[in-house]
């Protein structure tokens, strides 16, 4: 398989950069689309140390943001951030032809690559889930990140059917959400598939048996300390690495503060608590209450400045 660069942080072995943040959809105090502070807010991921982001994900709010919108997130992010940071583009839906259509409106945008996660609610067939994913690959010329992630979708992509999807010459990466560290290393084993951890309690694991990144939502607020985390276990020094996973521990606990499955919430929550207001979720998300915000700030609070 041809690994291609997929955009300004891309090289050989990450396409995607090393350090994303799956970035929140603004939103004004009517819940319209903030198209300003998502400009704003991708300038600020990037200098706090993100070299990648992923929009219109499931903490992007892409069950409740229309396709125009979701082209507006794309262009926005694109001109604030393009030339210095990867823009990945989330496009998978459950059903295949609207996720081939949102991959070329990414592609028209501007985006860099496209996060295809598995199509969720109707949980196809192993050949199913290959036949979606080459359709979505085959439907632009943008590098494709596969998302597998069954506590959403329920169905999870076998190591088979990712060893025949790393054949696609555009199906270039995984987010794991599965948790599998073993199924993951048979896959990376096996081909050239680069490995983003896509659940922040366990990037470092994934950095230590061969992920070659991370797309986080700690990131919102905690860029710098990935950034450093994720450089000290590239350069070896896993004394460091391990250092920094630990010192993150209360950030994981403040993304439970608001239910399984809320990281979007709290990431707004904790940009609101550092003076970045991006407005409320849409429902059937609602925000933060006043105890689970203070919660969330004194959780943060315990995390000590980037040494």
């Amino acid at each position: 398989m041809t690994t291609l660069s997929a955009g300004p942080a891309g090289r050989p072995g990450r396409p995607f950069g090393t350090v994303l943040t799956a970035m929140v959809t603004p939103f004004t105090a009517t819940g319209d689309l903030d198209v300003n502070a998502t400009g704003l807010l991708a300038e600020r991921l990037v200098a706090e140390g993100n070299n990648g982001l992923v929009v219109n994900g499931t903490t992007g709010e892409s069950p409740t943001t229309s396709d125009a919108e979701k082209e507006l997130v794309i262009r926005a992010v694109v001109d604030a951030v393009g030339d210095r940071a990867t823009v990945v583009a989330g496009v998978g839906t459950y059903d295949t032809a609207h996720s081939v259509k949102l991959a070329k409106a990414a592609e028209k945008a501007g985006a860099h690559g496209a996060l295809v996660v598995t199509p969720y609610y109707s949980r196809p067939q192993q050949d199913g889930l290959l036949a979606h994913f080459a359709a979505v690959a085959d439907a632009s010329d943008l590098p494709v990140m596969l998302y597998d992630i069954p506590p959403r979708a329920v169905v999870a992509i076998a190591p088979e059917t990712l060893l025949r999807l790393a054949e696609h010459p555009r199906i270039t990466a995984v987010k794991d959400a599965k948790g599998d560290l073993y199924a993951g290393s048979l896959v990376m084993g096996g081909s050239d598939l680069a490995y983003y951890s896509g659940d922040d309690p366990l990037n470092l694991p994934w950095l230590s048996v061969g992920g070659v990144g991370v797309v986080s939502i700690i990131g919102h607020v905690l860029g710098g300390h990935l950034r450093a985390m994720v450089d000290a276990a590239e350069a070896g020094d896993y004394v460091r690495a391990r250092k920094l996973h630990y010192e993150l521990m209360p950030a994981h606990r403040a993304m439970t503060r608001c239910g399984g499955g809320s990281g979007l919430v709290f990431a707004k929550a904790a940009l609101r608590l550092r003076g970045f207001g991006v407005g409320d979720p849409r429902l059937p998300q609602i925000p933060a209450t006043a105890k689970q915000t203070e919660q969330i700030a004194q959780d943060l609070d315990e995390i000590g400045p980037l040494l």
